[in-house]
């Protein structure tokens, strides 16, 4: 029994001396990671608002009277000049309507200058006279007012402009009341981009751009020149200008409307386009980290200070906006702070590390090599 217990006690000895060993053996070095040193850059950021192009002039072609289309004398896309005939309606009934009211006109004329000299003569009494002028008149203006339908049967642009979208040919029947224009004239040699800009930018941009500003200098005339980028990336070579902002926010978005004018002398912008536009903000003295320096949780930026006593890392949360390859840091973050500069994904809060010294230039050229 005495040696039982012996041996049992050595193998409880051997066991435990074996878990200590892999205890240790399954400890792994502190992770070798880059530390940089904040610092400040003069940078410029950009904010990017989906947009749509309109003409400086856009007007909608509508029938004032409704018939059926006889002839469509443009083609989608034409440039056509003001008063000029874009579409001829059918005027047949029309015509015979106007043949029939001057008759009327005519018949109440002959009325009238019969009457007067009855009248004179006291054969008949005044009133007659003026009932008979009253009956005159109201065929005149009956007469105009058919006349000017058969006017409307000639459809004219009202302004110089190129044709858009032609939505009804030779034989549709229209009426004033259609969903769909006959068409619609532009003029694009200048083009509208409206875009929303939401509340708390506004103000952004109204505490950045309008600063200072005097007397009755406005936000519009501070604001910076705006690019316009197309649909398949490329950036337009001319440079806009904020031309409008509304004055009310949209209570239903949150949002207020702005407008840029771009210049388009050889038309390559066109009435409904759409892209995006970008808004520059430069800033001085910049507090910035490289973007792989940071790491996101529940919709909030990290990073890991570290604590040159230790050799330890301490996650802090930062306000930051896109700069790429940088972020800029709104809150959080103080220039000459050390930070993990890349691998913030092989520590966790309060491990220790390796500090190797670098720099954010090496991370941010490091970063991009890898991902060219």
């Amino acid at each position: 029994m005495k040696n039982k217990r012996i041996i049992l006690l050595a193998v409880s000895a051997l066991l435990a001396a074996s878990c200590q060993n892999q205890g240790q053996q399954q400890t792994p070095p502190p992770p070798e990671l880059p530390v940089i040193e904040v610092a400040t850059r003069d940078i410029t950021t950009n904010s990017e608002y989906p947009t749509q192009l309109q003409g400086i002039i856009s007007s909608d072609i509508r029938a004032k009277v409704s018939g059926y289309i006889l002839n469509v004398l443009v083609e989608e896309g034409s440039a056509v000049k003001k008063g000029e005939t874009l579409f001829e309606l059918e005027t047949e009934s029309l015509s015979g309507e106007a043949s029939a009211a001057r008759a009327q006109v005519n018949a109440a004329q002959i009325e009238v200058e019969k009457l007067r000299p009855l009248v004179e003569k006291n054969i008949v009494s005044e009133n007659q006279l003026q009932t008979a002028k009253a009956r005159l008149e109201t065929a005149k203006s009956n007469l105009n007012s058919i006349s000017a339908s058969v006017g409307y049967a000639t459809i004219k642009s009202p302004v110089d402009g190129y044709i858009g979208s032609i939505n009804y040919r030779d034989g549709a029947l229209i009426n004033p009341a259609d969903r769909l224009p006959l068409t619609r004239v532009v003029k694009t040699d200048k083009v509208f981009a409206y875009f929303s800009v939401n509340e708390k930018d506004y103000l952004n941009m109204l505490m950045k751009f309008n600063q200072n500003s005097k007397g009755e200098s406005s936000l519009i005339s501070s604001f910076p020149e705006v690019v316009l980028i197309l649909p398949n990336g490329q950036v337009y070579d001319k440079k806009g200008k904020i031309t409008s902002i509304s004055s009310q926010v949209n209570p239903e978005t949150g949002t207020l409307r702005f407008r840029a004018t771009f210049e388009n002398a050889n038309l390559i912008l066109k009435d409904g386009l759409t892209g995006k536009i970008r808004i520059p903000n430069y800033i001085q003295d910049a507090v910035l980290v490289p973007r792989v320096s940071t790491f996101s949780r529940q919709g909030k930026e990290f990073v890991f200070l570290f604590n040159a006593s230790d050799s330890t890392v301490t996650e802090k949360a930062v306000e930051t906006r896109r700069a790429d390859p940088y972020l800029v840091i709104g809150s959080g973050l103080q220039k000459g702070e050390k930070i993990v500069g890349s691998g913030v994904n092989k520590v966790k809060n309060n491990d220790k590390i390796n500090p190797v010294s670098s720099t954010m230039d090496s991370i941010v050229n490091s970063f991009d090599t890898v991902f060219k």
